[in-house]
């Protein structure tokens, strides 16, 4: 079985954040994810690239979702299988 590796980009204080780090660990339940979630405040380029969209949710070999984040979208971009 093939796990996504997804990147969630996020900032603290940030409440549509911390929804779509609950999001993805319920999706989590149901589809093998691997999770690494990276504070755009740490990198400058992180942060001009993504400061007015965040949440951004990342799938390699996949789509990039940025806020507002739906469950359907994201757990329908999660069921599509995994490219090497």
């Amino acid at each position: 079985m093939n796990i996504h590796q997804v990147t969630l980009y996020s900032r603290p204080g940030c409440h549509l954040c911390e929804d779509a780090a609950e999001l993805l660990e319920d999706i989590a339940q149901r589809i093998p994810l691997a999770v690494t979630e990276i504070n755009i405040l740490t990198d400058t380029d992180l942060y001009e690239r993504y400061k007015h969209s965040i949440p951004v949710i990342t799938i390699a070999g996949g789509p990039t979702l940025a806020a507002p984040i739906r469950a359907a979208m994201l757990e329908q971009a999660l069921r599509r299988p995994v490219r090497d």
